[in-house]
């Protein structure tokens, strides 16, 4: 649904998401956000709105992303780093702050970027790729996909409700306890009609743990997205907030 993209590895200085300078995001570290997931589930769109948003707040962003066999079913990732000066687009592993990934096998296939203490929020929905839909591979279960994603992290698991998530608006990462978060986006998605908008539900759960504030999301959402589609899109964003417990 977006109108434009932002090519890849590209290294952002003006937006059309302009916050007051009252709501300017004071940041001093990098911050690194890693986004995967599969060809159709939105995470390139979910990149560029992030990335709108953090330079519509003041800072310097880079943005890369990898995306050669999406249209196949293939595995989709966004590399986004912000801060007042940033250098490269990419980010090492090891070293991500946030690792969001829209289907389980994607979470833990780039579960290796995540930092020792970063927190990995992810959907546990799955879609099989090739090999396992046509019986060439063993399925793995949920279960064992679930105890590897719990192994490469620090700190307790969250699923449905978030209740670590801070009540202040000007929330930061580093304030939540959980560094395991699950939401069923695609689920959510699936109640208000329209499966495409399970990024814009993931979108909803970040925020809560990012320091932008809620109108920031909105405005970007309002401005990235096809008028056609806005409101349903904010429907979702709102949904993925009150999965963490803010609304």
């Amino acid at each position: 649904h977006v109108r434009r993209r932002l090519p890849a590895g590209s290294h952002l200085r003006k937006s059309k998401v302009q916050c007051p300078k009252s709501k300017l995001v004071l940041r001093e570290s990098l911050m690194n956000i890693m986004v995967c997931g599969v060809g159709g589930q939105g995470v390139l769109l979910f990149s560029d709105i992030i990335s709108e948003i953090a330079l519509g707040s003041g800072l310097d962003v880079k943005k890369s992303e990898v995306h050669g066999m999406a249209q196949r079913g293939g595995s989709v990732t966004g590399h986004i780093r912000y801060a007042p000066r940033v250098y490269s687009p990419l980010i090492e592993e090891g070293t991500a702050d946030v690792l969001v990934a829209f289907e389980m096998l994607e979470a833990l296939r780039f579960s290796f970027f995540l930092k020792p203490d970063g927190r990995l929020i992810y959907d546990p929905h799955r879609i099989d790729p090739l090999p396992v839909s046509i019986g060439a591979v063993e399925r793995p279960t949920d279960q064992w996909l679930e105890e590897r994603l719990q192994s490469r992290v620090q700190g307790p698991v969250s699923s449905i409700q978030c209740p670590s998530a801070p009540a202040s608006p000007e929330s930061t990462v580093q304030s939540p306890k959980s560094s395991l978060i699950r939401v069923p986006a695609f689920d959510a998605a699936l109640k208000l009609g329209n499966a495409r908008v399970q990024n814009t539900v993931m979108l909803g759960a970040i925020s809560n743990y990012l320091e932008f504030p809620k109108s920031a999301y909105t405005d970007a959402l309002t401005r990235l997205i096809k008028p056609k589609v806005v409101d349903l899109n904010l429907k979702a964003f709102a949904e993925g907030r009150a999965l963490c417990g803010r609304a």
